[in-house]
């Protein structure tokens, strides 16, 4: 059996609970310190209050015995009177009846060191009840005393019953009893208030989570209605202006960016079975033609006319394999450092210009240097070229410049130019401006894609450069150092 069943067997599943359950165990570790603190604070004080008790009591006795009074045996703090050369206490009452030290004295006689602030009081019954006493076998602290019986007159020293010169020790003993039912009460009723507080919180918890998560199920509710054949459902956002707003928020964000997807998908696959059928639909008619009328078919002209269209089935799918691998947004393996200039200038070299004269130049003599993938880099500027190759009435020219942290290139064509309405336009894909819709000389409609695309993908842009003649379309690249650079 898997370790974690046991934790996911008691372990709460719902959110409100598990909130409820932390809150309560951090409420219970935070109560149970401050009850510890309490405690000994409490205790320290009552202790504080003994010992004050006691002092008291202490001078009290001190001043009955040095008036020669006897005191008297009914009191609540625990004391006793001893003197030297006697067996029997002066005096004693409270706790210290039970061990009857009038038969004989329980605390120590003073001696030259004087008298102990710490006794330990023997183990002894009560000889009436037979019962232990409460301060029998324990150590306790004692306020003591010593008076010089020489210091009191004759009289006096008969009344108390001692030698003359005897030394007399006062002991009251602080006991801990006062201190400890004080401490037990409050740690009674702070332990009865720590468990209803616990309960309160872990309910308030709860409930305030399930409050808080209210917003929540509705956009869950809402989000769950999502279907891939309706996806413009959106969530409402809450007007309080919380966290639960900015969810609601990124969640109908996401679904508008989903649904602008799907849309874009639906149209490309729509686009593309068009352009699909198009060049098939010729294909096969020729084809059907030439085998009805096989003694009447120029045979070389529909081989030409198929080999045409075959060219154009096999380019339009190379290039939508080209941009579904770009859809997927796969990083570039193996980036390499490339001269942009090189590269641009010996395409203008070989670039084969057959059908009509044009002049193509390459302005440029610094270095360029990028990063990216070489074969990626030549489909961009291919593209490029032979989009303006398609609308350039005699010239096209490549200028590349190196500006601060860019890479700018732009091929620029006298053509007819692109209208400003269809500047972002031409970057879609299988569109074709009306001068462009012939499908032996218009291409694909793809080109411009794929290269914006391939731009992006190389952390770059694409765009189309306000001109007054012809088109510019301006290439920005993130510059790569140059190895004297690094």
């Amino acid at each position: 059996m898997n370790a974690t069943e046991p934790r996911r067997r008691w372990w709460p599943r719902s959110v409100r609970a598990r909130t409820a359950l932390a809150a309560a165990s951090t409420a219970a570790v935070i109560l149970g310190g401050i009850g510890w603190w309490v405690h000994r604070d409490v205790y320290r004080e009552s202790t504080y209050i003994a010992e004050e008790e006691a002092s008291v009591q202490l001078w009290a006795l001190v001043d009955q015995m040095n008036e020669g009074v006897v005191p008297a045996r009914g009191s609540t703090v625990p004391y006793e009177v001893v003197a030297t050369g006697r067996r029997s206490a002066v005096a004693y009452g409270g706790g210290m009846v039970d061990f009857d030290p009038g038969t004989r004295h329980v605390l120590p006689a003073p001696t030259g060191q004087g008298v102990p602030s710490v006794v330990r009081l023997p183990v002894n019954r009560d000889y009436n009840s037979g019962l232990r006493s409460s301060l029998a076998g324990g150590t306790y602290r004692v306020m003591s005393t010593v008076i010089n019986a020489d210091e009191l007159s004759r009289d006096k020293v008969a009344t108390l019953g001692v030698a003359a010169d005897a030394k007399l020790g006062v002991y009251v003993v602080v006991h801990p009893r006062t201190a400890e039912e004080i401490t037990r009460t409050t740690d009674r009723l702070l332990l009865q208030a720590g468990l209803v507080g616990l309960v309160l919180i872990a309910a308030a918890a709860y409930f305030a989570v399930r409050i808080a998560l209210r917003p929540v199920e509705a956009i869950r509710v809402l989000t769950a209605s999502v279907t891939p054949s309706d996806p413009r459902e959106r969530v409402t956002v809450p007007a309080t202006g919380h966290e639960i707003t900015a969810l609601a928020t990124t969640i109908n964000t996401t679904l508008q960016r989903l649904d602008n997807a799907a849309a874009q998908q639906r149209r490309f696959v729509a686009d593309a079975a068009h352009e699909l059928r198009s060049p098939l639909t010729t294909l096969l008619a020729s084809l059907e033609v030439a085998l009805a009328y096989p003694e009447r078919t120029d045979w070389p002209a529909a081989a030409t006319t198929a080999a045409r269209q075959t060219r154009r089935l096999q380019a339009l799918a190379e290039d939508l394999l080209l941009l579904a691998r770009l859809d997927t947004r796969t990083p570039t393996a193996d980036p390499e450092t490339i001269d942009l200039t090189a590269l641009a200038s010996r395409l203008t070299e070989q670039y084969p210009l057959t059908e009509r004269p044009l002049t193509l130049t390459c302005d440029s003599t610094a270095p360029a240097h990028v990063h990216g993938n070489h074969d990626e880099f030549e489909r961009l500027l291919r593209n490029l070229l032979d989009n303006a190759a398609r609308h350039a009435a005699h010239r096209i020219q490549i200028t590349l410049r190196n500006e601060d942290d860019w890479v700018v290139l732009t091929v620029h064509d006298d053509g007819p130019g692109v209208p400003p309405e269809d500047a972002e336009r031409i970057f879609e894909r299988f569109v074709r401006l009306d001068d462009a819709r012939s499908r032996d000389h218009g291409g694909t409609g793809l080109g411009l894609a794929i290269a914006r695309d391939l731009a992006h993908r190389h952390q770059g842009t694409l765009t189309l450069a306000s001109r007054t003649l012809g088109a510019c379309f301006r290439l920005r690249l993130p510059r790569a150092p140059t190895p004297a650079e690094k």
